[in-house]
């Protein structure tokens, strides 16, 4: 039998702060709860990212869920990405039963069944307020990457965007970029050649290939107006508590680059939009990303680079990111180690490569007397974890079995009419959802196009027909057919000579 007080004093040192913090559980040892072993979460620490592991059914989303509630009630607002269609029942009270009661007892705390103020938004056809970006609000660089460009291709987006921009030709959507790309390649090649140099036609080609796939995994319903506007997934709701956006993205799972497109150029667009803020009490937002391997199994080693990067920056805008997978080893090493809290559902050990994940997964939490790591992965129970966080002077806290306290929403998904209920009542979803499409570089090119065809085809005065050209006309000419018959009759020959069927002349 391990120490208790030991314990006790242990979980008590490292997890009691300073600053505020909410109660997420308690601590256990020989597989029961220990009263006295609070396991609280410093609020101040929640910009120093995080991950939420576990295989299926151990209760992963439940925890997420319920860090979201604390969040909430701590004035912080939240943006949830529901892959699964799993957390959509924060907008409706739960229901208490013998188990969460019992559960509660042992936490320390009372259940309040309580309903939360969510905001649902989308990036498909799901319900709720569609989160949109124009091409330009891209960039060259991000779009790039995306489309997995290399060098010589990138550089012709940038001179795309160049030339939009010196033009007055707004890339709004998908179609503005590939009307651009089309005319560049073609009627206005001569045009673009003189002011930024000769494009290759092989590069272009590729380009527009890249961008029609990305069409074909849905993307023209997250590209155009009305762009999403930051500030409005961090709003505090009439009654104090942070307002939770869940995006549904329950479609989207067999479309992972355009999950990945979205989740870089939110987190870009946060960045670039978010003063520098240092050290807060608290987030500005926090971000939940659920099934986080879509975003990282995709994602190109440009992309994966941009990712690290921006979580990197990110916290010092008051903004903390939390990844949420099944296996621990869906996040790259680089990303894995900006994250400061890990909760670590229980891993199941079917085969031998299971076997090594849960080893390394072992590894990679730091060492304590009170448990064999590597063991226990594999015997926590369901709504068990095992937990480290940084404290508020960023050394990482001891490693800890945790009973995770339930959530006070409901813990299922909402009916379809529920839904609607809470998207009736939204405030911005009239906002993002109106259909725009502003004049933009396919109107203006296709109107040029359109003058110039008309402008270079006279009218026969007589019968109102457009003049035919000049080469046309040679061609119609009977010398024309005459030249053509002996053209046609030499190139024969010379293809039957080169195949060796040309037959021999006669001497």
């Amino acid at each position: 039998m391990s120490d208790k007080n030991a314990f006790i004093q242990a979980i008590n040192n490292g997890y009691t702060f300073k600053s505020e913090s909410v109660k997420i559980g308690i601590g256990m040892l020989d597989g029961a709860a220990v009263t006295g072993a609070s396991i609280n979460l410093p609020l101040k620490t929640m910009n120093r990212h995080g991950l939420i592991a576990g295989a299926t059914g151990t209760g992963k989303t439940k925890t997420l869920q319920m860090i979201s509630e604390a969040l909430s009630d701590a004035s912080v607002p939240v943006l949830v990405m529901d892959i699964k269609g799993d957390l959509s029942g924060l907008g409706e009270a739960g229901t208490i039963n013998d188990k969460i009661a019992e559960r509660c007892k042992l936490i320390g705390i009372d259940y309040k069944p309580a309903a939360y103020p969510v905001e649902f938004l989308t990036i498909s056809n799901e319900k709720g307020a569609k989160l949109r970006a124009t091409v330009t609000e891209f960039g060259p660089i991000l779009l790039s990457k995306i489309l997995e460009l290399n060098d010589t291709q990138e550089g012709l987006v940038a001179m795309i965007f160049k030339y939009c921009d010196d033009n007055k030709l707004p890339l709004l959507d998908l179609k503005d970029f590939i009307k651009v790309l089309q005319y560049i390649s073609n009627e206005g090649k001569d045009e673009i050649a003189k002011t930024y140099g000769n494009i290759a036609t092989t590069s272009t080609g590729t380009i527009l290939r890249k961008v029609i796939e990305l069409q074909q995994q849905g993307a023209d319903t997250f590209f155009g107006e009305k762009s999403f506007e930051v500030n409005d997934l961090m709003r505090i709701s009439d009654d104090g508590r942070g307002i939770i956006s869940i995006l549904r993205v329950t479609d989207l799972q067999d479309k992972p680059k355009l999950f990945s497109t979205f989740m870089l150029q939110l987190l870009a667009e946060l960045y670039a939009s978010c003063p520098e803020e240092g050290d807060l009490d608290k987030p500005k937002l926090v971000l939940f990303i659920d099934e986080a391997h879509l975003v990282f199994n995709e994602a190109s080693d440009a992309l994966l680079k941009q990712i690290e990067t921006v979580i990197k920056l990110i916290r010092s805008k008051g903004i903390g990111v939390f990844f949420c997978t099944q296996n621990p080893m869906d996040v790259p090493a680089s990303v894995l180690a900006q994250l400061g809290l890990k909760i670590q559902h229980a891993l199941r050990a079917f085969t031998a490569a299971d076997r090594k994940t849960i080893k390394q997964t072992a590894e990679n939490y730091p060492e304590t007397d009170f448990y064999k790591t590597e063991d226990l992965i594999t015997q926590l129970g369901i709504g068990e974890a095992l937990v480290t966080m940084l404290n508020e002077s960023g050394i990482p806290t001891p490693l800890v079995h945790c009973m995770m306290r339930p959530p006070q929403s409901r813990m299922d998904i909402l009916m379809p009419s529920e839904i609607d209920g809470i998207v009736v009542q939204s405030k911005i979803v009239a906002k993002y959802n109106q259909v725009i499409d502003n004049e933009s570089a396919y109107e203006i090119l296709t109107a040029k196009l359109e003058e110039a065809a008309k402008n270079s085809a006279p009218t026969n005065a007589t019968t109102g027909k457009p003049e035919p050209s000049t080469f046309e006309k040679i061609m119609n000419s009977n010398v024309a057919h005459q030249v053509e018959r002996t053209a046609a009759s030499i190139i024969t020959r010379s293809l039957l000579g080169a195949l060796g069927l040309g037959g021999r002349s006669k001497r």
